[in-house]
């Protein structure tokens, strides 16, 4: 799919969204700082898109270029690959805020990408409340110094975590083991054991010399400020 087919296949996403009256012409423009006629142009097919424009569309609408790829097309991609390469899936990293409260993860939000087995993640079982179907399941974020101490040795200083977003409701993964969860909080994450109390979220830390903290529901169903399961932790050395 070229650069032409790409803004062909956004134009359509932004007519359906318009339609649906869920997005405006006006309400994009102020999204990305363009004028209300540079978007209506576009829209119109009375101009193309540079590549920051598409970038700044995107990231508005929180889509990427896969959002814009038929199946087909990801299809021949990936045949595309050599053996070595199509054994491997690539997972971004990204800022906790991000982590939290992104469905898709944008490339302005990308700070690296590491590269996990395709096998190790098909066999990861999800358990995912409605609504999560379209997140984009596996994002890696680092820990901070406090997160870590809180949860040490289970989580040391500069560890990468793995969080499966599909895997939002307090059921527990292996039994008798307690799943360590990634939780929105502030628009951001906190990595902690989670547990329902009533109306609150009850988290706790590993290492018993740091406070329990509890989070009201307000309202929303706990799967909600669950982002998800903490499923594989790296540690640099």
């Amino acid at each position: 799919m070229n650069a032409s087919a790409l803004q062909e296949e956004l134009r359509r996403v932004l007519w359906e969204r318009i339609r649906a009256k869920k997005l405006s012409g006006l309400g994009l423009a102020k999204q990305t700082g363009f004028e209300q006629a540079y978007i209506s142009n576009f829209l119109n097919r009375k101009r193309s898109l540079s590549l920051e424009g598409m970038d700044r569309i995107l990231a508005a609408q929180s889509l990427s270029i896969y959002d814009l790829l038929n199946r087909e097309e990801i299809n021949n991609r990936s045949s595309s690959l050599s053996a070595s390469e199509g054994d491997f899936e690539n997972v971004v990293l990204a800022e906790s805020e991000f982590a939290a409260t992104a469905p898709t993860i944008t490339r302005e939000q990308v700070r690296d990408i590491l590269k996990f087995k395709k096998s190790f993640l098909r066999r990861l079982r999800p358990a995912a409340a409605r609504g999560r179907e379209n997140w984009q399941r596996f994002v890696l974020m680092k820990v901070d110094a406090q997160e870590a101490a809180s949860m040490c040795p289970r989580l040391l200083p500069g560890a990468t975590v793995l969080i499966d977003r599909h895997y939002n409701l307090l059921t527990p993964y292996r039994r008798n083991e307690a799943n360590i969860y990634a939780v929105r909080r502030n628009d951001s994450c906190t990595i902690k054991y989670v547990e329902r109390d009533g109306d609150h979220l009850v988290l706790r830390p590993h290492n018993q010399a740091h406070p329990v903290s509890v989070l009201p529901l307000d309202a929303r169903d706990a799967s909600e400020m669950i982002v998800g399961r903490v499923c594989h932790v790296a540690i640099e050395t």
